[in-house]
């Protein structure tokens, strides 16, 4: 880990530690890389990838690609099922795309359950 970090203000390679910080000898910036990962990862969602792979951005059409089972209710969405519009939302339980769905109504679904149409 200590051979990938860069300097985060001019990206030289030469940094090193002092004490729990890392200091960059080129501009003399000091910064905690364990700071830095948490602050990247509360920015936002970041890009949000398909099942293949693919990047989703909002107003995508995807398509379902298994049977998912609705949590407290008797219907299924059937895999292949084609939504449009989809909005992608920063979800704490994994549920990154907000959409409607005809006959069922407005579901959040997970990224990985869905390939780019």
């Amino acid at each position: 880990m200590e051979n990938d970090l860069k300097c985060p203000e001019c990206g030289c390679e030469h940094v090193y530690p002092d004490g729990s910080l890392w200091t960059c000898p080129e501009c003399g910036c000091e910064w905690n890389p364990k700071d830095n990962a948490a602050g990247a990862a509360a920015d936002g969602p970041g890009e949000i990838r398909d099942a293949n792979g693919n990047v989703l951005a909002d107003g995508d059409s995807v398509t379902v690609i298994k049977d998912l089972k609705i949590k407290g209710a008797s219907s299924v969405i059937k895999g292949g099922t084609k939504v449009k519009g989809i909005r992608l939302v920063d979800g704490t339980d994994g549920h990154n795309i907000a959409c409607k769905i005809a006959g069922i109504g407005a579901i959040n679904l997970k990224s990985e359950f869905v390939r780019k149409a």
